[in-house]
């Protein structure tokens, strides 16, 4: 079993009005096996914590620990976290111009792995994983992300985390612009990898309709930078129910 566990977390963001504090004080450990939701209103810190898991530059760590199996994350640069096991599903995936799908899943499996994947055995996972989230075969000569709609983007997310099998997917609203039909998709591509038992899912979401399909061990509320409530699944209920108001008194900030 891998851990990664976040200790006393601060972090801010320098902007043109001065630097601003986002996370103040956030403590959270994950196990693989175990499917965490974080949820709460917007402007309140959910995306910050994934970026910051991630090593965006953008952000300072002020204070805190945040360590993967006794590691140090925070000291290692952003590849160098990627092969620690560590995997972003973003919430805006970026298009590659010039870099054919093909080409990047191979060549990041092998900076992943330290040795390409058999030629033979690669073309058939990525086909199956291909198939399994319902992406058209014609996507693998396509430049990464280039011209996909909103629910290919997510689709192409959990493909890379199907390939990668990463100890930790920490998914950044990755229900942001689904329909139903892929929704369902994308949340089988995650539970297909969870259920092998060795990845831990930190999962991003506003909303509860993804929690049908992906059932969370352990709900975390966020307000103000800080986890304001924690529960298991009927928690993730009774904010369905209730929503954030009786959260609202705290002033929220940027994420």
């Amino acid at each position: 079993m891998s851990t990664l566990e976040i200790k006393d977390l601060h972090v801010s963001i320098d902007t043109e009005q001065g630097v601003i504090p986002i996370l103040k004080g956030v403590t959270l450990t994950i196990n693989t096996g175990e499917t965490h939701a974080i949820m709460g209103p917007n402007g309140s810190g959910k995306s910050t914590l994934a970026s910051t898991i991630a090593g965006h530059p953008r952000y300072t760590v002020d204070s805190g620990t945040i360590t993967l199996d006794g590691e140090d994350v925070l000291s290692m640069s952003v590849d160098e976290r990627a092969r620690a096991g560590l995997f972003l599903a973003m919430q805006y995936p970026v298009e590659v111009p010039g870099v054919t799908m093909t080409n990047f899943l191979r060549t990041a499996k092998t900076a992943l792995d330290g040795e390409a994947p058999s030629l033979r055995h690669w073309t058939k996972d990525v086909k199956t994983a291909m198939s399994a989230l319902r992406i058209d075969a014609d996507f693998a000569q396509r430049n990464v992300n280039e011209g996909f709609s909103g629910g290919e983007k997510k689709r192409v997310e959990i493909l890379q985390l199907e390939l990668f099998r990463p100890r930790f997917a920490i998914l950044d609203e990755t229900d942001s612009g689904l329909d139903v039909d892929a929704l369902k998709v994308v949340s089988e591509g995650v539970n297909r990898e969870h259920s092998k038992g060795e990845m831990g899912t930190l999962l991003i979401t506003h909303y509860t309709r993804i929690l049908r399909y992906i059932k969370p061990d352990f709900v975390h509320v966020f307000v103000a930078g800080r986890i304001a409530e924690q529960g298991g699944p009927e928690l993730a209920d009774r904010l369905e129910e209730e929503g954030y108001d009786r959260f609202t008194a705290q002033t929220p900030v940027e994420a």
